[in-house]
């Protein structure tokens, strides 16, 4: 099969990028990308055909950053027309579903729609100058009309999750099949208890790892086991908005034991993975979630907030806990660094289901099929 991906930016290392990588690896598949940072991402992309794509936009250097993207991406996605011979289009972060505009056989794998765009509109507004928030509020509004026009022409969805598919039936009408991305457990192992507690995220506003220093600083004043850290791992990008919120995390961790870890690589989140004593995760509703899914791969237990994708992934009381506040958060904290025999005890029953549930065989044996389905249109 003659596959396609498309995608706006292969700038991170993240769940997202690892899924495209997986599918483009699988199919031996070409990738067009309008940003491509070939050292700030996997490096297994250096392995495939990616295709740096698109032009610059009238007008986009004059719009604040985020902005300017959205335009760009849009812009270019809509227009553009494919002259290789392909079976079927494959976008993933929006707006690369946009290419169905002039192009046919599109399955589009549906990351989440856009989060500053719908769920958290009103929260990304908050930290917005009046004149951005009057140029983002044009361009949102813009953005909803074209995308439900574009996104009832897509012959299938797929998405990550039921969390997500919800939102798809909300914000586009439509109901996309739900195939759950893998995890290579093969690549995970537990090294034992080095006395922290890992929060592995990209660090943006969404990700709340304020809600995790918050919770870390509670443990650390009413635990009765002294020593332990909290790491904070997670790609930092050049947005402002990004760099304005790393500032202010640093602020709160002040007087901690908080070591923050940025742009780290694979190697290094797994063997951070491997010597925590639980894995944290605090983001507003997450799509899906690969954290939980990598600290099961890696035997341990994991504090999620009870919202999102992680509702799926992790059983509470038995691969971790599903917590509603940071106080909870803490108090959970403290019950496994009081009590390893639980710790491993549910690091095991997460590792099981990992191994069970979250393959990429199991991924593919799902995806292929819809592709097929599409290819034949």
């Amino acid at each position: 099969m003659k596959l396609i991906l498309l995608q706006p930016y292969l700038n991170l290392r993240g769940g997202v990028e690892r899924v495209i990588l997986k599918v483009a690896q699988h199919y031996n598949a070409s990738i067009y990308v309008l940003e491509y940072e070939k050292a700030a991402t996997f490096p297994e992309f250096g392995d495939l055909d990616v295709q740096v794509i698109g032009r610059d936009v009238p007008l986009s250097a004059r719009l604040p950053y985020r902005a300017s993207q959205g335009y760009r991406y849009g812009y270019n996605f809509y227009n553009m027309r494919v002259k290789e011979d392909y079976d079927v289009l494959n976008p993933h972060i929006s707006p690369s579903e946009w290419i169905r505009h002039r192009n046919e056989r599109v399955l589009w794998y549906c990351h989440t729609p856009p989060r500053e765009v719908y769920d958290l509109y009103e929260t990304r507004m908050q930290n917005r100058s009046y004149k951005q928030k009057l140029v983002y509020a044009a361009l949102v509004g813009t953005y909803k009309l074209m995308a439900r026009g574009i996104t009832k022409n897509i012959e299938e969805i797929a998405t990550n999750s039921e969390n997500t598919n919800s939102r798809i039936r909300k914000y586009y009408g439509r109901t996309a099949k739900v195939i759950y991305p893998g995890v290579d457990t093969k690549d995970f192992h537990n090294a034992g208890d080095m006395k922290y507690f890992l929060y592995p995220s990209r660090i943006v506003v969404n990700k709340r790892q304020d809600y995790v220093i918050n919770a870390f600083s509670q443990f650390a004043k009413k635990s009765k086991r002294g020593g332990y850290r909290l790491i904070i791992a997670g790609t930092l990008s050049k947005d402002p908005e990004h760099i304005k919120y790393f500032e202010k995390l640093k602020a709160m961790a002040k007087g901690l034991n908080v070591q923050f870890r940025t742009n780290v690589d694979d190697v290094e989140l797994k063997k951070l993975y491997s010597g925590s004593t639980a894995v944290l995760f605090a983001a507003i509703n997450e799509d899906y979630g690969f954290i939980p899914v990598e600290a099961m791969a890696s035997s341990k237990p994991v504090i999620s907030v009870n919202e999102g994708g992680p509702r799926e992934t992790v059983t509470s009381q038995k691969t971790g806990f599903l917590v509603g506040s940071p106080s909870e958060m803490a108090e959970r904290m403290a019950e496994l660094a009081l009590d390893n025999g639980l710790a491993e005890r549910m690091g095991r029953a997460g590792r099981r289901i990992a191994e069970k549930k979250y393959s990429w065989r199991a991924f593919f044996d799902r995806l292929d099929p819809l592709l097929k389905s599409v290819a034949k249109r």
